[in-house]
């Protein structure tokens, strides 16, 4: 999933400062597990947007809606009619959410509620841990199912660096070390022969190279290339 957290308050005011009328909206997958965006998170903050900016003699309109993936059209044309009655919009998605609502919407302001961290997952209540940096070229196959490029401080893929200590990192002492946790994983599952195997560089091309990335299935597409 991914994880976000909620911008500070004065940061979203300032960003929305001068519009009248202001529609924040929510998003009802990885932002709200992660209660950062769902639909309490929505509501608490039109709320303390409203207060705030009548203490400050200057009062918004603002509402709240909630749509089940701000990332497809679909679902954010379900609010296409709250949409034209603001002057603004406040995105409580990631930064694909944000992007979605300002493509759909050009006309409209739109700016982010959230500050995208990463993809991860809960560890333990109120606790999400990064788990995956979308190489695009995964490696979990080989690797008893620990990333060594999200979980490894350093990225390596063919074995600890040496400074590890009791198996944590020492980068941070309250972090696993990655390559700790793959040999105990291949261990009990009779796999440490894979260790064996060196691993060539990492081909970074299929991470940030050349601008966004895009997978095309033209076997899923309506419209498939060369047809009208």
């Amino acid at each position: 999933m991914i994880v976000a957290e909620q911008k500070p308050l004065e940061e979203i005011r300032n960003l929305i400062r001068g519009a009248e009328k202001v529609l924040v909206v929510g998003c009802g997958t990885c932002v709200t597990v992660c209660f950062s965006g769902g639909e309490k998170e929505a509501g608490i903050l039109a709320s303390a947007v409203r207060m705030a900016s009548r203490v400050d003699g200057r009062p918004q309109q603002v509402t709240h809606a909630v749509v089940q993936r701000q990332c497809e059209w679909e679902y954010i044309d379900a609010v296409r009619d709250q949409v034209r009655e603001a002057d603004l919009i406040v995105s409580l998605g990631c930064g694909v959410g944000v992007q979605a609502l300002a493509e759909r919407f050009p006309e409209k302001i739109v700016v982010p509620g959230l500050n995208t961290a990463f993809m991860g997952m809960p560890v333990e209540q109120g606790v999400w841990s990064e788990r995956c940096q979308a190489c695009g070229n995964c490696l979990l196959g080989l690797t008893g199912g620990v990333c060594p490029i999200a979980r490894c401080s350093k990225q390596l893929l063919n074995g600890p660096c040496g400074g590890s200590v009791d198996g944590h990192c020492e980068i941070n002492a309250d972090t696993d070390c990655a390559w700790q946790l793959i040999y105990d994983r291949l261990k009990a599952q009779g796999r440490l022969d894979l260790l064996l195997e060196i691993q060539p560089a990492k081909d970074w091309r299929t991470s940030r190279d050349g601008g966004p990335r895009k997978i095309v299935r033209e076997d899923l597409r309506l419209n498939p290339t060369g047809s009208d």
